[in-house]
């Protein structure tokens, strides 16, 4: 099928619906797409039914965390361009998108400091049991014997599941702590590790060795629910699990059970199965840490995201091939 969208069209300035936010205002992605006179219109709510009343009709979609679907997208007959605020776009139907000839794009390079930061942050907050010190003192009780053991970080071993951009950041995070740092990563170079300081062990071998694993691998049919079961049953009793990934590589309520078991100490997770989640067997653990999918916030990082994915649809508007699509498209007609 193709869109009808791909054909020129003359008109006054392009429409760009915005299926939902989290930023405080949108005034970043808005100068960008002035170039275009692109007028945003947000929907009212992350349903289909609202996203469809700004959408149906616009030139380009720019969408957060709703679910964009191929029911949706075969509404959507003027859309040239899916932009995603964001590095994955496991909330698009990327084939149906491809099959209607719109553009998918997102932003694979502007949070990886304060991705990295934050997954440094949690893992010391749960070495040194920081939150539940915390909430213990502001409750009155003064108590070290409550954070009895603390191990030393020095000479321990930091496994990350991939190695990507923002773990090649970690990795000297972890390394000035005097962590030794491993990962698994198939298709990462020996180069790069050699560059990085960094051995690689299969899977297996970093689950057994670990003292501290970081997850970084893209959510896939392969990597969902990647730490399960077996997976915990593999770890050591005294490792942590830290993940700023995607919430479903880690099978929570396995993972409630291993925490149950002893199978490991504890976890640190920015992301969860369901965001936000109505409930969880981890809720109210002591030594489980949640963040709310917080990790890529910066000032700085929410200005450039936005800017990014609106630099997307300002050129496959005009004609232009799409920086970081993650779809096949034959190049658009240039608009007159």
């Amino acid at each position: 099928m193709t869109n009808s969208c791909l054909q020129p069209r003359f008109m006054p300035h392009s429409v760009i619906a915005v299926s939902d936010s989290v930023f405080p205002n949108l005034d970043p992605a808005r100068a960008v797409l002035s170039e275009i006179d692109g007028e945003l219109r947000l929907a009212e709510a992350s349903t289909p039914e609202a996203i469809l009343a700004v959408a149906r009709e616009a030139d380009a979609l720019l969408t957060t965390y709703a679910k964009i679907t191929a029911g949706m997208i075969a509404e959507m007959t003027r859309c040239r361009v899916i932009a995603r605020f964001g590095i994955g776009v496991d909330n698009v139907d990327i084939s149906a998108a491809t099959d209607a000839g719109i553009v998918v794009t997102r932003v694979p390079d502007y949070c990886f400091d304060e991705v990295s930061d934050h997954a440094m942050a949690l893992l010391l907050a749960l070495i040194r049991k920081i939150t539940s010190s915390n909430a213990r003192t502001h409750s009155g009780r003064w108590e070290m014997r409550a954070v009895v053991p603390i191990h030393r970080i020095r000479g321990r071993v930091l496994g990350l599941v991939a190695f990507g951009q923002i773990p090649q950041l970690l990795a000297p995070k972890a390394q000035a702590f005097g962590l030794r740092v491993v990962t698994y990563d198939p298709y990462v170079s020996d180069d790069v590790l050699e560059r990085a300081g960094v051995a690689r062990v299969e899977f297996e071998e970093l689950l057994r060795i670990s003292d501290y694993i970081s997850i970084h691998t893209p959510l896939t049919p392969e990597t969902r629910h990647l730490f399960d079961a077996q997976a915990f049953s593999a770890m050591q009793p005294h490792a942590y699990l830290i993940n700023t990934a995607r919430g479903p590589i880690v099978n929570e309520a396995a993972l409630a059970e291993a925490l149950d078991q002893g199978q490991l100490a504890g976890a640190a997770l920015d992301v969860m199965e369901q965001e936000p989640p109505a409930a969880s067997p981890l809720f109210g653990r002591e030594n489980v840490i949640l963040t709310p999918h917080t990790s890529f916030y910066s000032e700085e990082s929410l200005i450039d995201l936005q800017s990014k994915a609106a630099e997307e649809v300002v050129r496959v508007v005009t004609g232009q091939p799409a920086r970081n699509p993650v779809n096949k498209i034959p190049k658009p007609a240039a608009r007159a």
